[in-house]
C-alpha cells in the first residue's frame, strides 16, 4: 500500500515520545517503531494517515483497509496496563466498545474500528448529567458481558494492593506534606475495597470522558481499555471527576453527592462505595504525581478529601 515513509511517522512531537523517551526501554521501543509500522502495514495491507498526537503509551493513527473501510492502527508500548485490551475487546464484541478487527500479539498491535465523527464525550455539547448517564450506561453494558475465563485479566485487588504498597513507600520517602491520615486511609481502601465487592466484572480501567467517542454504528463507543477483573466500583472515578469539573463549583461536595447518586443509580452500585473508590484512587494518583518529580498538588488531596466526605469516611 502507498503511504508516508515509516520514519516520518514517529515525529518527536508525539506525546508518547515525551512520555517514555527518557526510559531506556521506552527509547528502545520508539527506535523499533518504524520497522514495526512497515511490517504491520505490509501484513494488513493498510494505508496509514499521520499519527494522532495524544497517546502517552501507544502509537495510534487512522488507517484504511484494502476494502476502503476506515480503521485505527494502535501499537502499544509493552506495559502492565495494556496486556488485556485485545481480550476485553473480544469479550465486548462491539457492544458499547470499538470492534477489534485484528490483533498481532507479538507486536502489541491492534487494528480497530474507527469511531466517526469521533467527538469525545468530554467535548460533547450536553449537560453534565446527560454525559454521566451516557457513560454509566456504556459501563453497565461492558460489565454485563459474560466472562468465560477471568484468568485472562489481572485482578483489580492485586493491582490496587501493589498501589497501596507504593503509596505508603512514596509517602515515607518523599514526604509531600499531604494529610497523613487521609493518605493512610486511601491506602487501606485500595486493599480493602476489592475484598468486599458483591460481584466481579471486567472493568474498563480508564473510562474517562476522552475515551468515549461519538460513532455511527452506535451513538457512543468506548476505546483505550486497561482491563482488569474485579470490583466494578473501581471504574467510575474518572467520570465523576472529569465530566464538567465538579471542583470548579462553590460547593463541590454537593455536586459530587448528586453525581455519585446518579451514576450509582444507573449502574446499580452503592454511591458511597463509588465515592470511596474515587477517594482512594485520587490519593494514589496524587502520590504518584509527586513520585514523577512534580511538586505536591494540594488541590488533588482536597479532591480526595471531598470524595471521602461524600463516602461518609
Amino acid at each position: 500500500m502507498i503511504g508516508p515513509g515509516t520514519h516520518a511517522m514517529v515525529p518527536p512531537t508525539l506525546a508518547v515520545v515525551a512520555s517514555i523517551g527518557d526510559l531506556p526501554e521506552g527509547r528502545a521501543w520508539l527506535d523499533s517503531l518504524p520497522a514495526l509500522l512497515g511490517e504491520l502495514r505490509e501484513a494488513w495491507s493498510l494505508r496509514l494517515g499521520a499519527p494522532w498526537t495524544g497517546g502517552t503509551c501507544s502509537w495510534v493513527a487512522p488507517a484504511e483497509l484494502p476494502d476502503g473501510r476506515p480503521a485505527v492502527l494502535k501499537i502499544s508500548w509493552p506495559h502492565r496496563e495494556m496486556l488485556g485490551e485485545a481480550d476485553a475487546l473480544r469479550l465486548w464484541h462491539g457492544h458499547g466498545a470499538a470492534e477489534l478487527y485484528a490483533h498481532d500479539r507479538s507486536r502489541h498491535a491492534l487494528l480497530l474500528e474507527r469511531a466517526e465523527p469521533g467527538t469525545t464525550l468530554a467535548d460533547a455539547a450536553l449537560p453534565a448529567e446527560e454525559r454521566l448517564t451516557v457513560a454509566a450506561g456504556l459501563l453497565r453494558r461492558l460489565w454485563a458481558a459474560p466472562v468465560p475465563d477471568p484468568a485472562l485479566f489481572e485482578r483489580v485487588g492485586d493491582v490496587t494492593a501493589d498501589w497501596a504498597d507504593l503509596v505508603e513507600e512514596r509517602m515515607a520517602r518523599l514526604r509531600p506534606g499531604f494529610d497523613p491520615g487521609l493518605v493512610a486511609h486511601g491506602a487501606r481502601l485500595l486493599r480493602e475495597l476489592p475484598r468486599t465487592a458483591s460481584r466481579q466484572v471486567v472493568v474498563h480501567g480508564d473510562i474517562n470522558p476522552g475515551n468515549i467517542l461519538a460513532a455511527r454504528r452506535e451513538p457512543w463507543l468506548v476505546i483505550d481499555a486497561k482491563p482488569m477483573y474485579g470490583d466494578p466500583g473501581y471504574d467510575p472515578w474518572p467520570l465523576l471527576e472529569q465530566v464538567d469539573d465538579p471542583f470548579a463549583y462553590a460547593d463541590p461536595v454537593a455536586v459530587l453527592r448528586r453525581r455519585v447518586a446518579l451514576v450509582g443509580a444507573v449502574l446499580g452500585e452503592d454511591p458511597a462505595r463509588l465515592a470511596a473508590w474515587a477517594a482512594a484512587r485520587r490519593v494514589e494518583a496524587a502520590v504518584w504525581w509527586v513520585s514523577r518529580g512534580n511538586p505536591p498538588d494540594d488541590h488533588a488531596i482536597a479532591q480526595a478529601a471531598a470524595f471521602a466526605t461524600v463516602a461518609g469516611l
